[in-house]
């Protein structure tokens, strides 16, 4: 008892656990994981299944595809981890918030118009098939994410506001007052 070691764990401070890689998930939970989640594997599978094209009639299109596919599933993975690790506080969440607001959007339309392009221009086989259906896939898991979000940010703008703040009935405002006056 003299060595003061049955006091060493509650007198002494103890060093926060480092999780590995600071990996963690209270910054993206929910709604917003699963959709993190489908766009990346949506986006990854449409590679694979583009990859997978042996033949092409019009190249270009598939071209076209291939890096906008390739884009926006490495984009899609970069966003989900700092999403998912330390960075997310180390950039700063007001950042990483306004980038994946736009990000999200631009990497959705380029998305959807790549799959138009490729769709259009693909021979139809099957791998092709599938690798538009999953390009029109991740599209959509894209624009689900922005119009959620864009619904999620007018909501608490709404709240976050008053009904009628500037228009409040003061008898020292001039705008309040009778053009005429009249007397009696």
């Amino acid at each position: 008892m003299d060595n003061g070691a049955v006091y060493n764990t509650t007198t002494e401070p103890q060093a926060p656990r480092r999780r590995p890689l600071g990996c963690t998930l209270q910054h993206l939970w929910g709604w917003r994981l699963a959709v993190k989640v489908v766009q990346t594997i949506f986006s990854f599978v449409a590679v694979l299944c583009e990859e997978i094209v042996d033949n092409c009639i019009t190249c270009g299109g598939l071209y076209f595809f291939e890096f906008i596919s390739c884009s926006a599933f490495l984009l899609s993975l970069l966003i989900l981890c700092v999403y998912c690790t330390d960075l997310y506080t180390s950039l700063g969440i007001e950042k990483v918030q306004k980038l994946n607001f736009w990000a999200v959007p631009v990497i959705g339309a380029l998305f959807l118009l790549a799959s138009i392009v490729f769709s259009a221009t693909c021979s139809g086989s099957a791998v092709e098939n599938a690798a538009c259906a999953f390009g029109f896939l991740a599209s959509f898991a894209f624009a689900a994410e922005f119009g959620t979000e864009c619904y999620l940010t007018r909501k608490q703008n709404i709240r976050g506001h008053s009904q009628n703040p500037d228009n409040t009935l003061s008898a020292k405002k001039p705008e309040n007052q009778p053009l005429n006056k009249q007397r009696r």
